[in-house]
């Protein structure tokens, strides 16, 4: 009964810092470690699994080892990431040009840092950027291009004369296809000629599809399995 009260009593104490506002900021840069560590789990876990899987050689085991230092990784890279950035944010406001005030570059400043310091460092052991970081980066950068693209033709915002009509409806129609077309045609210029300088899973998964195709030596290779 005792046992059961102090719990009661202990549930009621940390639900009443929880919801104190002095302990928000610390609070939130607790949450934003666990939803990072959270998020990246859940988005590596089914890619790793099913890309190592099917593309890497190897027993059962070491497979699963890859896939869980590949969930691992990921989710670690971005708790720290957004760690860094909270916590820059937090310094910013409070020491910033305006003390108690967000400045409009200070999402920028903090993004730099968490960037520079947990993606675009080079492993210890073997002085390479790890796949996993790769990865992350090349899919953020795509869409920063894509929506510095859209913001470029936006109305109000975007770029003199090609964010007025008519310049911006034609662009707006045109730029997928354009952009979606040339994208394919370099990376498969790239894939025929100079395949070690894509990023290692997609060099994977185009062998699989365009290469492999062409050799077989039975019916058995040729529509179930690859040699």
């Amino acid at each position: 009964m005792a046992a059961s009260v102090f719990l009661e009593e202990l549930k009621a104490f940390a639900e009443s810092i929880a919801l104190d506002p002095t302990y928000h900021d610390v609070l939130s840069l607790l949450k934003t470690a666990r939803n990072g560590a959270v998020y990246g789990s859940k988005v590596r876990f089914p890619h790793a699994l099913v890309m190592i899987f099917l593309f890497r050689s190897g027993t059962f085991k070491e497979k699963a080892s890859l896939v869980f230092r590949a969930t691992k990784k990921h989710a670690t890279n971005l708790a720290k990431f957004a760690s860094i950035y909270k916590i820059a944010m937090l310094a910013l406001k409070r020491y910033g040009s305006t003390p108690g005030k967000e400045g409009p570059l200070d999402s920028f400043f903090a993004g730099l840092l968490g960037g520079y310091f947990v993606f675009g460092q080079r492993s210890k052991r073997y002085g390479k950027i790890s796949s996993v970081s790769q990865q992350i980066v090349i899919y953020i950068f795509a869409r920063v291009a894509l929506g510095l693209a859209r913001l470029a033709v936006k109305p109000g915002h975007g770029l003199p004369i090609i964010s007025s009509e008519p310049l911006h409806s034609q662009i707006s129609h045109y730029a997928w296809p354009v952009f979606a077309s040339v994208s394919w045609g370099l990376v498969m210029l790239l894939f025929k000629h100079h395949p070690e300088d894509l990023q290692s899973s997609l060099r994977s998964s185009m062998t699989y599809i365009y290469k492999d195709c062409d050799e077989w030596d039975s019916l058995r290779t040729l529509l179930w399995h690859n040699k």
